[in-house]
């Protein structure tokens, strides 16, 4: 991993998006990444129910999903709003 991109322990679901917020830091900058409920569904082959759950499977597979999410901060792999958007995890 590269140490220059440092992920918090924080995380919160957004029910809004369907998805679990992650925030990662780099150089002193926070990034939001996000990582969408069909996306967790399909990593974890199972259906979410509801929050808990949501974000006790990112817990389960917090390396894989903060890996990507790595790549594609290094990759500058923004959406409009600045924000990362897994949407898949190798």
């Amino acid at each position: 991993m590269n140490q220059s991109i440092i992920f918090t322990e924080q995380l919160t679901w957004d029910a809004q998006l369907s998805a679990i917020h992650f925030t990662a830091q780099q150089q002193g900058m926070v990034i939001d990444c996000y990582i969408g409920q069909k996306v967790l569904e399909h990593l974890a082959a199972e259906k979410i129910n509801n929050s808990e759950q949501a974000l006790s499977l990112f817990e389960q597979f917090r390396f894989d999903i903060e890996e990507q999410a790595e790549k594609m901060i290094e990759k500058e792999a923004f959406d409009v709003q600045g924000h990362i958007q897994v949407e898949r995890v190798d």
